[in-house]
């Protein structure tokens, strides 16, 4: 049975690309247009882990992590950004949110499925 991963960002191009190369490897995805999307969808469906985007409408990804953590099933769930944020200060607020990881777009497809394969398998 494969892993399912629920991938949220506002770029439909950019989630089809990440899609694209989950899916080349073997894994399920959902996909959700922002946090809050993705936040309703992971209330209803149980998921492996989460690649978020930080900078979206109706909630960012740092508020769609903080969420999820709250949320029971997702405590211990491996939940990467997925972002072109790169300082120091944002990834160590991501931290303190609950990411696992980080990931700075554009994105390396290989390095992307280095990086889920390192915390889900």
């Amino acid at each position: 049975m494969s892993k399912t991963i629920l991938t949220v960002d506002d770029s439909p191009s950019v989630r089809g690309m990440v899609a694209f190369t989950l899916k080349g490897a073997g894994y399920t995805v959902v996909e959700a247009g922002d946090g809050a999307d993705g936040l309703a969808k992971a209330r209803t469906q149980s998921f492996s882990l989460v690649l978020t985007d930080q900078n979206m409408p109706k909630m960012d990804g740092l508020t769609l992590i903080k969420s999820l953590r709250g949320l029971p099933q997702y405590r211990s769930t491996p939940i990467l950004m997925l972002t072109t944020e790169a300082s120091d200060a944002m990834k160590t607020q991501g931290r303190a949110a609950g990411a696992t990881g980080w990931l700075v777009k554009p994105f390396d497809p290989q390095k992307l499925l280095e990086v889920v394969r390192k915390v889900i398998g």
